[in-house]
This record gives structure tokens, sequence and C-alpha cells, in this order.
């Protein structure tokens, strides 16, 4: 009967039986020492040289032998089974793994991003690269439970959609059985639509943007944890998105301290978040960083990043909550500000230099809603569906959307967000390079 690794710290002076995979072999004369890991972790083996057959790394294997405690001085601090150790009796290849492009043995994983993409189906083997999507897991978890813990019903949502839900041009077109269909920007128009069915809903959705963008923040497929209520307004909009930013934090950090111990994480800050509107936001940035950007529809990264200073050191907080974006800047399901219709009651919230959720409180009024299509340009006959909901009543209402691959890379202060998706789609990239294609 297999035994998972992290389970020989209870099986101490016990014969077992592990399978798992060689990270590293190292050879000390007669006597060599395997580094085996499973989904539960690493062990040391402990083997005569007569009792090991040629092995690599990445070789496939299961070993049998006795768990034996360590010599106090040779404990490994660094990992849950650095006390013990197998001492082989048998070990049976299961698979055998072709030589290594590179070396995948060391702590880090020191690769230029296009070879670590290249070999995504092996470096994702290597630890460090692995727990960046157990971190992730931990997240979407902590965003699960947060959600639900709030009342809220998972719901799955269409990616292929009749229009663009945002309206422009970023949109993949797909050829639908001969007619125009889209692939989804946002899950956005489905989760309200469920509002008056449900009243709170979320979900975990693909998105896809058709930017012409290669930069460190940017995917072409992104993925969305979503989330809408009904019966609420813009000020309970912003104390229910802070409470679910702070807690699902806090439930990854739990659930995964001790990855987050391993690689030396910082630990977020959890202070009051600071709330600016955009305006008084760009005041902060001429005061504090002598810029004047007071005249612009947005922040620009380096604002992003300066204000997140600033909160830091003012609050000891990793967040700011920023809103009332200009209205035209803004989709058009975003509620004007009632008292100055110029301004929307919109909001994103900063973490750690870079917006990682954006929301709104939505328009709620049929015809007010067709008024700001028609605004944009854009034709209510294409969203028949959509304003079928708010023509048989839609409660006040409004939501949120997190970047899951930006929060994550923020989370574990890494250079660039395709480190934090298992399988990134930007311009360059679909699994491979496209240049390779042609």
């Amino acid at each position: 009967m297999r035994v998972l690794i992290l389970d020989c710290n209870e099986k101490i002076g016990k014969e077992v039986k592990i399978c798992g995979w060689v990270h590293v072999r190292r050879d000390h004369g007669k006597i060599i020492f395997l580094d085996i890991t499973d989904r539960s972790g690493i062990i040391q083996v402990v083997a005569e040289g007569s009792k090991v057959p040629d092995l690599r790394p990445q070789d496939m294997v299961c070993v049998t032998g006795s768990v034996k405690k360590r010599p106090e001085h040779l404990f490994n601090k660094n990992i849950p089974t650095g006390e013990i150790e197998i001492s082989a009796e048998n070990i049976e290849v299961l698979s055998k793994a072709a030589e290594l492009p590179f070396d995948m043995g060391g702590k880090e994983l020191d690769l230029q991003l296009p070879t670590l993409l290249d070999y995504r189906s092996l470096t994702l083997r290597h630890p460090k690269v692995k727990a960046i999507f157990k971190i992730q897991a931990c997240l979407l978890d902590g965003f699960r439970k947060v959600a639900k813990d709030l009342g809220c019903t998972e719901i799955v949502v269409p990616t292929i959609v009749a229009g663009a839900t945002e309206g422009g041009a970023e949109v993949f077109k797909v050829d639908y059985f001969g007619h125009k269909a889209y692939m989804s920007q946002s899950p956005q128009l489905y989760k309200q639509m469920l509002v008056p069915v449900f009243e709170r809903v979320f979900t975990v959705a693909k998105a896809y943007r058709a930017e012409p963008s290669v930069t460190t923040r940017h995917l072409t497929e992104s993925t969305q944890m979503d989330i809408e209520f009904g019966f609420m307004e813009f000020e309970d909009l912003l104390d229910v998105l802070e409470e679910v930013a702070v807690k699902m934090l806090k439930i990854a950090e739990e659930e995964c301290k001790d990855v987050l111990s391993e690689f030396g994480i910082e630990k977020v800050a959890f202070g009051k978040i600071p709330r600016l509107t955009l305006r008084e936001s760009q005041e902060i940035i001429l005061k504090e960083f002598g810029r004047d950007n007071r005249k612009e529809k947005d922040l620009t990264p380096q604002d992003e990043v300066d204000l997140c200073k600033w909160s830091k050191e003012k609050y000891d907080s990793d967040f700011v909550t920023i809103t009332h974006f200009p209205t035209v800047a803004k989709p058009f399901y975003t509620m004007p500000d009632p008292k100055n219709p110029e301004y929307s009651l919109s909001y994103d919230l900063l973490f750690r230099g870079v917006e990682v959720m954006s929301g709104s409180q939505r328009i709620n009024d049929y015809q007010q809603l067709i008024d700001s299509i028609k605004s944009r340009g854009m034709d209510p006959d294409n969203f028949q569906m959509y304003l079928q909901a708010f023509k048989y009543g839609m409660p006040p209402e409004g939501g949120f959307s997190f970047g899951l691959e930006r929060i994550t890379m923020h989370v574990l202060n890494l250079a660039n967000v395709r480190e934090a998706s298992l399988f990134p789609r930007d311009m360059e990239r679909v699994d491979v390079r496209l240049s390779k294609l042609t």
C-alpha cells in the first residue's frame, strides 16, 4: 500500500512504500541520496549504490524501505519531512525521463520567461513554480468560501456570447455556424441577469481581451472571480468588496502558510483600507510624488504603485480603494453619481501597486439602461436578453471582479503575470510561441 511522503512522519521505524519522482540525485561514494517528491511533499531517500538503478531527475519511481530519524545535526528545518529519511531496500522504476534541457534541482528555477513557458509542462514540476499554483488554488478556495458565507450562489456562465459585453473592438470574433459571435470579455451581463433569480451570485469565469498589448500585467485570456449583489447600493458595496478581499487573502495565507513561509513570502498588511475618489488620489500623487495627472481619466501604472506605497506607510495597508471614475470611461451599465453624473459610482481596488479588482453600482432602471447603451453608440437590440431582466424588475445592485492571475502575481511579488497563469495566452503565445507555427 502506497504511503504519501508527508505521512512518513508518523511511520518512524516502519517499512513504507512511497511513489513519486526523482527531484535530485547525489552520489557520495557507495551511498546515493535521492530527493523524492509526490503531491504531499519531498523526502530524502538513502540507498546503497548497488540497490539504485540508473536514475536521473524526473524518473518516476516507487521506493520501499524503512523510515528512520535523522541525526539531529542533519535535520533540514526547511521541509516538513526534514527530521526523517527512508533507507531504501528496493527501488522500482515506473517511467524513465529524458535528459533534462536545464537544471531542475535548485531551489530557484533560473530561466528566462520564454524558456520557462516553452517547457511549461516540465517547469511546472519545479517546487517553486508548483507553489505558485498551490497558492492560487488557496486564493480560489478563499474567494469561494467568502462568497458562500455572504449567501451567494455559484453560477456557471457562457464564454461564447452574442455581443460585446462592454462595446469596443477588443473582442475575439467567432464564426458560429455562419453567424457572428464573440468570446466573452466578462461574465458581467450574465451575473446581472441572475440577480433577480438568486439575489447574490458569484462565478469563476474566463475573460478574453483582444488587446494589442504585451506588458507584464496583461493576458489575452484571464480568470475572473466575479460577484454580484442585489439590494445593495454604493457604500454597502464598498464595505463588502473590502471584506471579500481581506477575508479571501487571510484564508489563503492560513491555508498556504507552510508554502508561503517556505518561500519567504511577505505577509499582507491588513491595516485600515483608505478610500479615495480618483480626483483625491490624483491630488495625493501631486502632493506626495510631484506628478500632476489631475486631468487624466484614470490612474497611470506608476500612480497605482505610488498610492499603494503611500497607503502602506500611512495606514499599514497593502490595499487602496479608488472610487468615482469618469462615467464616460466606464462601461454602459455603470451608475452615474446622482450628485455629479460626470463621475460614476465605480471603484477599483489596488493591491501592492496594481489594480486587482474593479466594479460599480449598476444602472437598474430599464429606460436609463437603454439610454446609456444608445449614448455609447450601441444598439439595444444587441442586448435583448440582458435588457429583458431589467424590463421585468431589477433591484438596486452592484458587484465587482477580481483578476485571479493579477492577485496571485502580487501576493507572491512575481515579475510577470504570465508566471501566475498555468498556460498563459497573449499576443505571442497559445501554448507555443506563435512565431514557431509560421
